[in-house]
């Protein structure tokens, strides 16, 4: 019982005007939980440094939890993560966090790493065909897609992460129970069975133009880098974009036809220092997102290192395993790092692969397959 009151605390909370992540944290110290927040006076509140604003509005009826609320909370799925909460995603904390994250789906999902894939509404058949492929590449080795679930390149990628069995998580610009567009209904029950829905917006919020610039420095903020695949000069997709940029994230853009209008976009993040990007192996080699693990506490992702693997696995193959690390290389390189004869590295290659270790990768080369929590 304790647990819903602090989660229908922090809800309330979203909910206030003129509150955010520093004023709250300050609050917090002199009060407590949020649950004690909201059992406060209001001189207590004024005394812990909450607006005005935020007071009127926590003194009001309109405070208490709404009956859809309440019913939203008690499902078992649905998680209200703030930004005190261990669980929050260590990439969003800064500089400024959204008071909490409402999320349907695996919380856990928010701290495996991510790339971030955006473009345009109305793609071609090809851009939205490349979405799909790179997603589903890269799912395939461990990195969550994470996107805002409209039309074209957004729902490509998240089509392709779940063909290729990964994690996708999809930051709506609406509260999450509202399915925005609608035509993605049937989608959003997969990425919540898949990877994680996710908004800062209380229950209820309808799609307001506004929003979506917010949404996008969600996008951007959960990600390691962001893909634009296809974009005009002028689209949301280079606001997410710029937002990687200032969050000090990688910036990736495929190029296109001088003639397509929709490649423009792309050109322009080019000449202002995003990564040109031809393959989905380019996106792997500069993330080098094994590295991203070494920082993740043991309630993050987790992946197929020495310990998981199977107790009668050979220590040959375990030392080619280690040698191979998480980005694609060639057979030439391994024998380099390991010394083994080329045959052996062949041979021990191939039935790597045979039980799921590795699999193959365009030119002739080898990638890590590194298995996150769904």
């Amino acid at each position: 019982m304790a647990q819903l009151e602090d989660r229908l605390a922090w809800i309330t909370l979203t909910r206030a005007p003129g509150l955010d992540a520093p004023a709250l944290s300050t609050a917090l110290e002199t009060l407590g939980q949020a649950a004690g927040l909201m059992n406060a006076s209001d001189s207590q509140r004024a005394r812990a440094g909450i607006s005005e604003a935020a007071r009127e509005f926590l003194r009001s009826a309109a405070a208490g939890p709404t009956p859809a609320e309440v019913a939203w909370a008690e499902q078992a799925s649905h998680h209200i993560v703030p930004f005190t909460d261990p669980r929050f995603p260590r990439l969003l904390r800064s500089p400024t966090p959204p008071i909490a994250l409402y999320v349907a789906g695996s919380v856990d999902a928010l701290s495996d790493p991510q790339l971030s894939m955006v473009g345009s509404r109305n793609p071609t058949a090809q851009g939205r065909d490349t979405a799909f492929a790179f997603a589903e590449y890269l799912a395939q080795r461990g990195l969550a897609i994470t996107s805002g679930m409209a039309e074209g390149i957004d729902t490509a990628a998240h089509r392709g992460a779940l063909a290729g069995q990964g994690l996708t998580i999809a930051v709506l610009g609406t509260g999450l129970d509202i399915t925005y567009p609608r035509s993605n209904a049937d989608l959003a029950r997969q990425i919540e069975q898949c990877g994680a829905l996710v908004s800062e917006f209380p229950l209820g919020t309808a799609p307001r133009r506004e929003n979506f610039p917010q949404r996008n420095r969600i996008i951007a903020g959960l990600s390691l880098g962001t893909l634009v695949v296809e974009a005009a000069r002028r689209s949301g997709s280079l606001i997410t974009a710029r937002y990687a940029g200032e969050q000090g994230r990688e910036v990736f853009a495929i190029p296109g036809s001088i003639h397509n209008p929709l490649s423009r976009g792309c050109h322009q993040l080019i000449r202002q220092g995003a990564k040109l990007t031809e393959t989905a192996d380019d996106i792997l080699s500069e993330l080098n997102f094994s590295a991203f693990f070494a920082g993740v506490p043991a309630a993050g992702a987790t992946v197929n290192t020495e310990a998981d693997l199977a107790p009668g696995m050979d220590k040959d193959h375990k030392i080619l395993l280690d040698a191979l690390g998480f980005d694609p290389v060639d057979l030439d390189a391994l024998i380099v790092r390991t010394g083994f004869k080329p045959e052996a590295v062949s041979s021990m290659m191939l039935i790597l692969e045979l039980e799921g270790h590795v699999q193959a990768a365009p030119g002739g080369r080898y990638s890590r397959v590194v298995r996150s929590r769904r």
